[in-house]
């Protein structure tokens, strides 16, 4: 099959188009014939080593695809062939197939094609997640999105504002914090220009953010946990920044605060049943029109390095998506 594929750690352009044997099928697995794939900051790590799943070489990356179930193991009883899925694969999901156990793969809910199933469930996923297992967000509350047009940022904007919080978005230019504002950020923080403790607290009369949803890390996380209410949880959901970041134990101890990890994928490992609650909920806010998936533009499988350093460069807002099928 069709794949892009690492056979050495590098960036993006190490990646070469090439033939993988398929992948053999357990008896809870399927195999899905992939007509999108989500294009995620993991999957810039993992072809560098630097993620924590360190796959055999070679592989393709890519955890995140939807597509047609087109085989199933022997023990697998909630899908069919047939079936529409979008499923998280760790990784293989560069590629015209791929396997992943069954229960990581969920039914797409009919009105939803491809390339949107493509970049919800990671992005919603875990934004759902942080937001209301991790952070236990209440309505009224204010919350505070880093890095909010990402594809992870701009799904707590929307999950947020469902759920009846005050959402104030900050980003890096004024483009960014547009498309957050359009869907459904009621401030706005431009971090670039702005001192990010004081223009919240400004907007918060002073008392900080309730709960803060934290993607980037680096600098951005130092100055969240000096803006952050007293009873306030920020949520550890990456670095993409670059930088981990170090914590000062008194500021937590000063404001009664909760510095809370947010582990999506483990979760999903070790609680099947809620996070496919989660996503019946998900899917729910979807139909209604409160969530809205924002692909900022589509990759044919061979420019899979294209994709990958636009999202290294900062020039994607919401998702990419591969498309295996095409071409």
């Amino acid at each position: 099959m069709r794949a892009m594929i690492c056979k050495e750690y590098g960036p993006p352009e190490s990646l070469v188009l090439g033939e993988l044997p398929r992948q053999p099928l357990g008896p809870q697995d399927v195999r899905i014939k992939v007509h999108a794939c989500g294009v995620n900051f993991p999957d810039t790590l993992i072809i560098q080593g630097k993620y924590q799943l360190k796959p055999e070489m070679p592989f393709a990356p890519g955890g995140e695809v939807a597509g047609e179930v087109i085989e199933v193991g022997e023990k697998v009883s909630n899908l069919k062939v047939g079936d529409r899925v979008m499923a998280l694969t760790g990784y293989g999901g560069f590629a015209e197939e791929a396997v992943t156990q069954a229960f990581r793969a969920i039914p797409i809910p009919e009105g939803m094609d491809y390339v949107t199933a493509a970049g919800f469930s990671m992005v919603y996923g875990t934004s759902y997640h942080a937001l209301v297992q991790r952070g236990q967000l209440k309505a009224g509350e204010n919350l505070l999105v880093l890095g909010a047009s990402g594809g992870v940022g701009l799904a707590a904007v929307e999950i947020g504002k469902a759920l009846g919080a005050r959402v104030i978005a900050a980003a890096s230019s004024p483009e960014k914090l547009q498309v957050a504002k359009e869907h459904g950020a009621d401030e706005l923080i431009d971090y670039s220009k702005e001192d990010l403790k004081e223009r919240v607290k400004e907007l918060t009369g002073g008392n900080g953010a309730d709960v803060i949803y934290d993607p980037v890390g680096g600098d951005a996380f130092d100055a969240s946990l000096r803006c952050i209410n007293w009873n306030g949880r920020i949520l550890i959901v990456g670095f993409a920044s670059g930088r981990i970041p170090q914590m000062p134990a008194n500021l937590p101890l000063l404001k009664g605060s909760s510095v809370v990890g947010v582990f999506w994928g483990a979760f999903v490992g070790r609680d099947p049943k809620t996070n496919f609650e989660n996503f019946q909920h998900l899917f729910q806010l979807h139909a209604e029109g409160k969530i809205k998936p924002h692909v900022c533009r589509t990759y044919p499988l061979e420019q899979a390095a294209d994709a990958l350093n636009d999202l290294l460069a900062r020039r994607v807002t919401g998702k990419v998506v591969l498309t295996p099928q095409a071409g």
